[in-house]
C-alpha cells in the first residue's frame, strides 16, 4: 500500500475579524481550499452586534470574512460557495441587496436558510468555502 500524501493544514486567525465566539477558528486552509467559519454582524473593536437589523449585520459580516480572505491571501474573487443563514426569510432581498455588492460578477454557489436562532441573537450569519491561488475566471 503507497503512502498518501501530506495535507498541509493551516489555521487562519486574523485580529481584524472578531475572534471565533465558540471553540472554532476563523478558517482552517486544507491544501488550497479555505473553510470559513459562519460570520456575523460583529463589530471587531466592540465585539458586539452592530445596529441597523438585517442589512447592517449582512455588511459588517461580510466585512469580517473580507479581512480574513485577505489574511490568507485572498480575496473575494476566491470565495466558491456561501451559506447564508437568516433568523428570518422575509430579510432575503434585503441581505441580497447588500450580498451582490461584495461578489458583482461571477458570484459564488450560494445556498440560504431561515434558522430558529443564531449566535447571539445575530439575524445574519454567513459562511463561505473559498479556493487559494491565482482565479481565473471561465463559463461553460
Amino acid at each position: 500500500m503507497s503512502k498518501m500524501a501530506d495535507i498541509v493544514r493551516k489555521i487562519v486567525q486574523t485580529a481584524k475579524a472578531p475572534g471565533a465566539v465558540g471553540p472554532y477558528s476563523q478558517a482552517v486552509i486544507a491544501d488550497n481550499t479555505m473553510y470559513i467559519s459562519g460570520q456575523i454582524g460583529l463589530d471587531v473593536n466592540t465585539k458586539a452586534l452592530v445596529e441597523g437589523g438585517a442589512v447592517a449585520e449582512t455588511e459588517q459580516a461580510l466585512k469580517n470574512m473580507g479581512e480574513i480572505l485577505t489574511a490568507a491571501g485572498a480575496s473575494y474573487k476566491n470565495v466558491v460557495k456561501c451559506t447564508v443563514l437568516l433568523d428570518d426569510i422575509k430579510n432575503f432581498h434585503a441581505v441580497n441587496d447588500v450580498y451582490v455588492k461584495y461578489f458583482p460578477e461571477n458570484k459564488p454557489a450560494r445556498a440560504a436558510y431561515q434558522a430558529a436562532a443564531l449566535p447571539l441573537g445575530a439575524k445574519v450569519e454567513i459562511e463561505a468555502i473559498a479556493v487559494l491561488g491565482n482565479i481565473v475566471e471561465g463559463k461553460l
